[in-house]
């Protein structure tokens, strides 16, 4: 009895023995071959890198938290420092103000029954005296003015008057003293100035 032959087998057979499922199946082998190679991803060179790179950020973000907070305090501190500095700056100008007033006061009392305008004058000189060495003390310096050259920045003209006697832009008189504290103005000087005829 002749077996029939199996359509589909030789199909089948040609289907395997195909060059496109020998490449396909010596893709598998070779992937698999990979994965066998490839050693544990956490080993690998870009996750050291990545680690190392990490350690470093957290290193160097520690430190700009460190350093934004200590700025922080030192901009608190400023503030305060500042603060104090004109709160006690204004005390200790105040209590050396107070001796003048006591002066004041004394004089007042003594000067109640005395007619005799030559010892007005002279406790008044001398309060007065106090009263500007006192200030000096605290850095008040007054501007020169009087046969200076005018000088915008410390003298204010109020007055021009022509002279022959006075060089031009020359101070001719001081008609309000002017004040500075180191190298700032605190009132300029209301002066009167030369001009040519």
């Amino acid at each position: 009895m002749k077996h029939k032959n199996n359509p589909f087998k030789g199909d089948m057979a040609e289907s395997l023995d195909s060059p496109e499922n020998n490449a396909e199946t010596q893709e598998n082998q070779e992937v698999k071959e990979e994965k066998e190679e490839t050693p544990n991803s956490s080993e690998t060179p870009n996750n050291k890198e990545f680690e190392e790179l990490q350690k470093k950020y957290d290193v160097l973000n520690q430190q700009y938290v460190r350093l934004a907070a200590d700025f922080d305090n030192f901009r608190k501190r400023q503030a305060q420092e500042r603060e104090d500095l004109l709160k006690f700056g204004a005390e200790n100008a105040l209590k050396q103000m107070i001796e003048v007033l006591d002066n004041f006061d004394r004089g007042k009392k003594a000067l109640a029954n005395i007619e005799d305008c030559q010892k007005v004058k002279e406790s008044f000189d001398l309060v007065h005296k106090q009263v500007l060495d006192t200030l000096t003390k605290l850095g008040l310096e007054p501007i020169q003015a009087e046969g200076e050259e005018f000088d915008p920045n410390f003298h204010e003209a109020v007055m021009r008057t022509p002279s022959k006697d006075h060089p031009e832009h020359t101070i001719i008189n001081e008609l309000q003293k002017g004040y500075k504290l180191g190298d700032k103005v605190l009132r300029p000087t209301l002066v009167n100035v030369a001009t040519a005829e």
